[in-house]
């Protein structure tokens, strides 16, 4: 039986997972490597730093103090995806349910998440959460829907129950990598998005970026053994439709910076919290020249995010390729 769930993240979506964790009167133990969180969820319910202004649960206390999520049941990983491995390596006894809730690929190995924790806890049973969410939209109770990805139905089952709130839908799937591939790769595409608002070219091309786009995912996640229907469900299209959409994006604020004329160094510069597509854009692009897999709009952002070429040059890269059949 999951009763207590440990949270390893202390950003917006990890304390919003808390939230929902401590949603049926669950105690939830959250762990942030800030001293500020950790006492701003502790004294005042409130995480300054993240999700400032929206009460937090009695039920979730904070730590700094890793080796404290040794009492919980399972954990939910809500670290950035490059730091997933470190953080994990540093934890007490991974040998219990993890829940990842990150969306990325880890740079240096090239491996998806879920790769990435068997590999470090060889004992853990390890699943994927992943799905259109604005962390502070789930804090609040506003209705939300996800994918939940394992590979064992009984224990996916029991999370699922865990946390399961009337506003807050879980759909079980055992495509652990479509769950991560679509969580991935809308990232870079958001940021593909944004540069399309911040350069003012208007709806129709926003459109056609997120069709072509979603192609691009999908070539790579069956490259990956995703199934096409993961792809096109909540984690894939649905996350790559909710992202490439709004500046409560911070992969799609990224882009419209980039598009209004400011370099991506300066804008990364200024954030406290991670735009993960911006590191998931160069391993994913290595991957895919690897494996001969066509993506020319994630080609494009490395380009922008690296300043090999700027805004106008990879416009007009795109807009020049040779026509081709739409399904390909």
């Amino acid at each position: 039986m999951i009763a207590r769930i440990g949270v390893i993240g202390g950003g917006a979506w990890g304390t919003a997972l808390a939230q929902v964790a401590a949603g049926k009167g669950h105690d939830t133990l959250l762990w942030a490597r800030e001293p500020e969180v950790v006492a701003g969820i502790n004294d005042t319910r409130q995480n300054p730093l993240f999700l400032p202004g929206i009460p937090l649960s009695d039920r979730i206390k904070a730590t700094g103090e890793l080796a404290r999520l040794d009492g919980c049941n399972a954990w939910l990983v809500v670290t950035p995806a490059q730091h997933m491995r470190a953080v994990l390596e540093q934890a007490p006894r991974c040998d219990r349910p993890l829940i990842l809730c990150s969306k990325g690929i880890e740079e240096r190995s090239g491996h998806l998440l879920h790769h990435v924790a068997r590999e470090v806890c060889p004992g853990a049973s390890v699943m994927v959460l992943s799905g259109p969410t604005f962390a502070h939209e789930v804090a609040t109770g506003l209705p939300t829907a996800l994918t939940l990805a394992a590979d064992g139905d009984n224990l996916a089952e029991q999370v699922r129950d865990r946390l399961a709130l009337p506003q807050f839908r879980l759909y079980l799937s055992d495509d652990l990598a479509g769950a991560e591939v679509g969580g991935a790769v809308k990232n870079v595409l958001a940021i593909a998005c944004g540069v399309v608002e911040g350069k003012g070219l208007g709806q129709n091309a926003r459109a056609a970026l997120i069709a072509r786009g979603f192609a691009e995912m999908t070539r790579f996640g069956l490259a990956c053994g995703a199934r096409r229907e993961t792809l096109a469900g909540l984690s894939g299209l649905g996350d790559l439709v909710l992202t490439c959409s709004s500046t409560s994006s911070r992969n799609f604020s990224l882009g419209k910076g980039i598009g209004e004329g400011r370099s991506a160094a300066e804008l990364m510069a200024d954030r406290r919290t991670v735009a993960e597509g911006a590191f998931t854009a160069p391993v994913l692009r290595r991957i895919a020249d690897e494996r001969g897999i066509d993506m020319p709009i994630v080609a494009a952002v490395d380009d922008l995010l690296a300043a090999r070429a700027n805004v106008d040059q990879v416009l007009e890269a795109l807009l020049s390729r040779p026509p081709r059949p739409e399904a390909h």
